[in-house]
Order: C-alpha cells, then structure tokens, then sequence
C-alpha cells in the first residue's frame, strides 16, 4: 500500500501528537504542518522532520488527507475548506461546536466526495479493544474520567472536554441514543462546567451514569459493563481489565444434582491481555488504512454526530437543572 500523503493543520498539543505519529508510521507520508501560529509551526515542522505552509490552502495542496487538530470552534470551516480541495479529513473530538455545524460539515464532506472521520481515540485504546467482544446485553455502565486542572480547552466545558470520549464508548457499546438524558455539572475553575455527572437511559432498559472532572487531584479512566452473567472492568488509563463471568457448566452441574444453584462458587475470574500500543497511532494508521479501502477507520462522522449530540443534552440538562436549583439573592434594602 502506498503511504497517504497527509498534513496536520493546527499544532497544538494534539497537533503535535498527530505530526509525531504521522512521520513515524508506514502508512503515512508526512507532507507540511499548518497553524496561526507561524513560529510554533515551524517548530513542530522542524521536530518531525517536515516542513510547516504559511497558509491552509497551500497545504491541502500537497495532501491527500488532513488531521484536524484546530480548535473546536474552527472545525466547521476547516473541513469545509479541505472538502472543497478534495482532501479526506480525521477531525479531532468534539467533531464540532454544534450538531448543526457537525451536519454542515458531514454534508460539505458528503458533496465533495471526500471521507470525513472523527479523533475519538479512546475507541482504539487496546484495553478496550481486548474486551470489545465480550460486550453484549449490557444492563448497566459506569465511567470515572478524572483528570487534573490543566489551562487548556476552556473555551469548552468538561462535557466536551472528557466526558464525550465515554459518551461515544457508551453509545457504540449499546447500539442506540438514549431515550433520557438527566445530568448536573458545576464550574470550579473556569468559566464553564469542570465536573459533570450524566444518566442516560435507554429503550432497551441499559441505563449509563457517567462521571467527568478537569480538576481532580488523580488520574483516573474507567470505564465497568454490568451485563446478564457477566462483569467487565476497563481501566483505560493503565490498560487493563478484568473479565467476571459465571460458569453455566457449574449451575447446569448444580440443576441437575437438585442442589442450589452456587453462585459464588460459579463465579470465574480472568485477567485479560492487553498489546502495548499507543491508542493515537492505532487510530491514525486505521483512518490511513481505509482510506486505501483496507478497513473501516476511526469513528464515522455519524458516530462523531451522535455522540456530540448526546453531549448536547447532557449540557441542556446541567443547565435546566441549574436553572430549577439558582437560588435568588436577597432584595438590598
């Protein structure tokens, strides 16, 4: 397969992170970098071996394909740009400020026939990727996304920040939206919410309560399926899981002896193993591969859709819970 020739646009933090797996994997050739920052491109150009463009325009020039690692509110007219230059495009999470901005851009890409796909990468974080099987039926998840106060993406709230990475798992997990959407957040350091909880519900009866801090004082990225016999524990930070199931050969062996059923006794245990892999170069590579028409890639804009959809109502219901619990100052004399 020949490598795709690929440009990161914006050099950030996750900019960078794109640039540096970009000039290290086969799939890729990395062609320019571009950001407002003239210097800092140049820089993270220099690093990786490339060179960085004075513009966006002379970049999708050189490129088949395009990261997008631009702030949020920038996304919509990036892609847009890059769809008019025939160019495919991974947009990092949140896919956009919007849903309608999310359906402008899935449309913009759709007109101009390029691919347009989504830096969810928590779907490729191989102690999820160990598990993904095992997950079916599921009745019950509960996700822990702590993280520490960092002075970055607080143009954003926690929701979009953290949280939408456990909304997309959630959702790809259970195969459906949520029916209900009930959630509460509250501002501590910045100017939006850096701590939110959400419930979602669903038709099939699943019920998901998610958890997102960017002001904890510990790291912590868990994510725990409660499904029919079986139990399933994703540390996402550390890459492990543990695996729970009953033995149905111990309560078959039980039933037919008249006895009761031992549950404790049926209960199996089982560390599962998971591949050092970097989650960024598993997703870069696969969006690269499908691109060549090998696999399907990162997350599709549609699934990118949904979950900043989701994010939507779980912001609509911080605020109308904010709003049905402000209490009034008192009257001044």
């Amino acid at each position: 397969m020949d490598p795709v020739r690929v440009g990161v646009w914006g050099a950030g933090m996750w900019g960078e992170k794109h640039a540096r797996v970009y000039a290290a994997i086969p799939e890729a050739t990395l062609v320019g970098v571009y950001d407002r920052d003239a210097a800092r491109a140049a820089a993270v150009a220099a690093q990786y071996g490339t060179r960085s463009f004075a513009d966006p325009g002379g970049l999708l020039d050189h490129c088949e394909a395009v990261s997008i690692a631009t702030p949020t509110v920038a996304h919509r007219a990036a892609l847009e740009q890059a769809a008019a230059a025939g160019v495919h495009a991974l947009v990092e999470k949140p896919v956009a400020p919007s849903v309608a901005d999310a359906d402008a851009m899935i449309e913009a890409a759709r007109r101009a026939g390029t691919v347009m796909q989504v830096g969810q990468v928590e779907r490729f974080n191989p102690a999820l990727h160990a598990v993904r099987e095992a997950i079916g039926g599921v009745k019950f998840i509960e996700a822990h996304r702590l993280a520490l106060f960092q002075p970055r993406s607080l143009d954003i709230d926690v929701v979009f920040d953290l949280m939408i990475h456990d909304l997309d798992i959630v959702l790809q997990a259970v195969g459906q939206m949520p029916e209900q959407v009930s959630a509460v957040g509250v501002a501590v350091l910045s100017g939006n919410e850096d701590i939110a909880n959400a419930r979602l519900e669903f038709a099939d009866g699943c019920v998901a309560n998610l958890t997102a801090s960017r002001v904890s004082q510990e790291r912590l990225r868990r994510i725990r399926f409660f499904q029919s016999n079986s139990y399933l524990s994703v540390d996402l930070f550390a890459k492990t899981c543990e695996h729970l199931h009953l033995d149905r050969a111990v309560l078959a062996a039980a039933a037919g002896a008249g006895q009761p059923p031992p549950l404790a006794a049926a209960i199996r245990r089982r560390d599962v193993p998971v591949p050092d892999a970097e989650p960024l170069t598993l997703e870069l590579a696969a969006f690269l591969r499908s691109l060549r028409g090998d696999g399907a890639g990162a997350a599709s804009a549609k699934a990118g859709r949904d979950a900043l959809a989701v994010a939507e109502a779980v912001q609509a219901g911080m605020k109308q819970r904010a709003r049905r619990w402000s209490v009034p100052l008192p009257a001044t004399s």
